[in-house]
């Protein structure tokens, strides 16, 4: 199965129905279990329309040469949890799609579980704003993020 051949929970207007109460952290880990999150292994932990929060386990799979945890990881899962965040906030109205994704990588990361959390800066009618930071087991921030957001009423068609 392909990650658009998954069930998923619309709306009337066809839109991926994401809100507050609508789904679980695990129903969501599942649904994205075949698509990219999946591939790194994210799971998501809490849900509500003020934080989400993730987790992943860093594994040789996701190192660059080095042997250090890829920059492009942490970017990808920043985006992937303000994306859920904006989404539940955003509800039923419609989707939300990234429109800038900046990154900062503070502390490199060989090994272990990371935990990131999103939090809202601005969440208008156009557009939202959220920071996602990411730490390790000690609470030690690994690398911050921040995702500008556009709010996309009636989304049945988007990207096509």
């Amino acid at each position: 199965m392909n990650y658009n051949d998954r069930e998923k929970p619309l709306t009337e207007n066809g839109d991926v129905r994401f809100e507050h109460g609508s789904v679980t952290p695990e129903q969501l880990t599942a649904w994205v279990a075949t698509g990219f999150d999946g591939r790194i292994g994210l799971r998501y932990t809490e849900l509500t329309p003020d934080r989400v929060r993730a987790e992943f386990e860093v594994t040789p799979d996701l190192h660059q040469p080095a042997g250090l945890l890829h920059g492009g990881v942490h970017c990808a899962v920043i985006e992937s949890i303000a994306s859920c965040a904006a989404g539940l906030w955003w509800g039923s109205r419609g989707s939300v799609v990234g429109v800038n994704n900046n990154t900062d990588f503070l502390r490199a990361a060989r090994e272990g579980m990371l935990y990131g959390e999103a939090s809202p800066i601005h969440r208008g009618k156009t557009q939202q704003i959220w920071v996602v930071t990411i730490s390790d087991a000690e609470q030690r921030l690994v690398a911050r993020g921040q995702v500008r957001l556009q709010n996309i009423q009636g989304s049945k068609e988007l990207g096509r």
